[in-house]
């Protein structure tokens, strides 16, 4: 959130729209810090924390790191094994700064699309975050895509690579939700990168692209470790790709 900050400054603030998460709070550490797969990360731990006064803490925290006023969109992030004050208090705080102006839109970032649902089907969200589970290789997250379309909220989907198979499956230690890729998805992921080829399109092209397909899908994230990533993610958003290439990839023509 500062190097965000520091990017955006002095940029008209209706030029972007600016999301965040709560659920978490930052802390001094307790003691030695374990080995991080993320770069550069400052010296504090995350500790999970979804009451009305972790929200808070949590957002003002965001706002002074990113030199704002406001966000765009709050999600509740992870509340796996927080459902329950996750409903009586994070979600209520967030709905209720929402009313009186201080963000925009209230959602939910998750990996599981189960819960998800859940949330969906009880509470009054503007937009969820579902990670992984909407891709070439897992397709499970189909019934929340189906009710969001029902109920007006948005879809934004996360890991549409499943964080790294379907962006080169052909790379040493391909990894499949952070982890590496058990043999049969590899060998899946190995096969629609052929069937790919023989159309003459990336395999990650396909993933993006499928992944823009479903109507209540708004928005879809895509990871980059360089400005060289980052243009190739926009041009695999934007590439034509023949229609005989999706029942080549084994997609339905209607998608949730």
């Amino acid at each position: 959130e500062t190097r965000l900050g520091a990017a955006l400054a002095g940029r008209p603030r209706d030029q972007f729209t600016l999301a965040s998460k709560v659920g978490r709070v930052l802390v001094a550490p307790s003691g030695p810090r374990p080995a991080s797969a993320f770069a550069n990360v400052p010296g504090v731990d995350p500790v999970f924390d979804f009451t009305r006064d972790g929200v808070l803490r949590s957002l003002e925290a965001s706002l002074q790191r990113l030199g704002m006023d406001r966000l765009d969109i709050v999600h509740v992030h992870d509340p796996d094994d927080h459902e329950t004050l996750a409903r009586d208090q994070a979600f209520p705080t967030l709905f209720q700064l929402r009313d009186e102006g201080v963000i925009g839109r209230v959602g939910c970032g998750m990996n599981q699309w189960q819960m998800l649902h859940r949330f969906v089907a009880d509470l009054p969200l503007d937009c969820v975050l579902l990670a992984g589970r909407w891709t070439l290789l897992d397709r499970s997250g189909a019934p929340l895509l189906a009710l969001c379309g029902q109920r007006g909220v948005d879809v934004i989907l996360g890991g549409v690579f499943n964080s790294g198979l379907l962006a080169d499956p052909a790379a040493a230690g391909a990894t499949f939700d952070y982890a590496a890729a058990p043999p049969e998805l590899l060998a899946q992921a190995r096969a629609m990168a052929a069937t790919c080829a023989e159309f003459r399109v990336p395999l990650a092209a396909a993933a993006v692209q499928f992944a823009m397909r479903a109507p209540a899908v708004s928005t879809v994230l895509v990871g980059a470790r360089s400005a060289e990533e980052i243009r190739a993610d926009a041009s695999y958003a934007t590439m034509t790709l023949p229609d005989d290439l999706w029942p080549a990839l084994g997609v339905p023509r209607a998608d949730p």
